[in-house]
């Protein structure tokens, strides 16, 4: 007799043994704690021919952004490929594939798709939430979940996490209010929920509000970083507070703490990192030999020319610890990415590989060519992934540079569009500042 879950969605190959495992995979994902890998591996060697947990392994280790871990995502497809029964997971299998090959965007519409027909397919929401993050898709951030939200309830296993997705999407899309109160009411059900938490952060981010976020996120730190893989990021969003209100040792403390004190390897933790130290470096901040640490840890991954996101904070590293070889083959990396057929192809050429020659004119002091770089890319810049805040270094880096290249004008017009979008925040008042004086002389 075939096993069910919860939401009465068939799981072919599985046992109660295995789907044991599995669950507890999937809520170790919802709330990005644990070892979620850990834990579908174990449902794999209770049921080899579990096909939903070769997929789940797959899914994990298509949605890293590293070169490595997409070998791990292929060989989860080959494994699953011939062990789908039912048309939903014969649809799961081919989203695989789809991510493991670099076809971000055609996993995103299979698992679209899978969502509308079985809206409480938590895993098919989950990842296509994911895939829309790495492509920059605000809307569908929003609209994925939107669609599915009116089949989940109150007490549904996950129903937080729908929740909080939902939160994140509200605020990539600019509704505030309602993102706050959603990702709230999702820590209320699970505090150890770290996407709700991160979502609520960000509304604050975007609005400006550091002192309600620092108290937001020191009010229960030990909820959303126990066994938490995603406490990095949500750390980093800590620091971007503290950032904006000028309080430097404090960024430094929790990057030489949290943030980065354990000098990760993984691609995701080195991100944040780069764009702490950048938005330092950026600030005239000397952060010593920090840069050459993390640069040691970007230059394995620099060449691989996986995700255009992540080259343009490894050249954030680069330029920073002062190494031009690797800078100059990261470039290269980057213009062979450019002539493959997957979406890495397009991120790159559309927004990372202009951005990432601004930064690295920044690096040379090149100011008016990282003006020339940047300025085009600004209104299409989602095509390459993250989220507003994250993206929000792009425009420091404009300002800055436009600031050190004596163009008042351009300075001026920066800086009042700055206020205007973030007319509470201290970084705000400083561009302005600088602009007006700039401009006097």
């Amino acid at each position: 007799m075939a096993v069910s879950d919860a939401f009465g969605l068939t799981l072919s190959g599985a046992t109660e043994t295995g789907l044991s495992s599995y669950s507890r995979a999937v809520r170790e994902l919802q709330c990005f704690i644990g070892d979620p890998v850990g834990s579908v591996d174990r449902a794999i060697a209770e049921d080899p021919g579990f096909v939903m947990a070769h997929v789940f392994k797959g899914y994990l280790f298509g949605l890293a952004t590293e070169r490595e871990a997409t070998a791990v995502a292929k060989a989860c497809h080959e494994a699953a490929l011939p062990l789908a029964a039912t048309t939903r997971e014969q649809a799961h299998v081919a989203a695989l594939g789809h991510l493991a090959e670099g076809r971000w965007h055609e996993a995103a519409r299979v698992l679209e798709d899978i969502a509308i027909e079985f809206p409480l397919d938590a895993l098919a929401l989950q990842t296509g939430h994911q895939i829309d993050f790495f492509t920059g898709n605000a809307r569908m951030l929003r609209d994925r979940i939107g669609r599915a939200l009116p089949s989940w309830q109150s007490g549904m296993p996950g129903y937080h996490a729908i929740l909080g997705m939902q939160a994140f999407g509200l605020e990539e899309m600019g509704d505030y209010a309602r993102a706050e109160k959603l990702g709230r009411t999702a820590v209320d059900i699970e505090p150890r929920d770290g996407w709700a938490q991160h979502a609520v952060a960000h509304v604050m981010e975007m609005q400006s509000r550091q002192k309600d976020g620092i108290l937001w996120m020191r009010a229960n730190p030990e909820a959303w970083t126990r066994e938490s893989f995603l406490q990095v990021h949500n750390w980093w969003h800590l620091a971007l507070f503290h950032y904006d209100l000028g309080e430097t040792d404090e960024v430094l403390a929790l990057y030489d703490g949290p943030i980065y004190g354990e000098r990760s390897t993984l691609a995701l933790n080195m991100v944040d990192a780069s764009a702490i130290l950048w938005r330092l470096h950026l600030g005239g901040v000397d952060v010593g030999e920090r840069w050459t640490a993390l640069a040691a840890n970007w230059l394995p991954k620099a060449s691989a020319g996986h995700y255009a996101f992540n080259d343009a904070h490894a050249m954030m590293a680069f330029v920073g610890a002062g190494l031009e070889a690797p800078a100059r083959g990261l470039l290269e990396a980057q213009r062979e990415a450019m002539r493959g057929k997957d979406d890495n192809a397009a991120f790159t050429r559309d927004v990372g590989h202009p951005l990432t020659l601004a930064i690295k004119a920044f690096g040379e002091g090149n100011y008016a060519g990282t003006i020339r770089l940047i300025r085009p890319i600004r209104a299409i810049a989602h095509r390459f992934g993250g989220s507003h805040a994250q993206r929000d270094v792009i425009d420091l880096t404009l300002i800055e540079a436009a600031l050190r290249s004596g163009d008042g004008a351009l300075a001026r017009a920066l800086a009042a569009e700055r206020a205007l979008a973030r007319p509470d925040s201290p970084l705000s008042a400083l561009f302005s500042r600088r602009a007006t004086a700039l401009a006097a002389n």
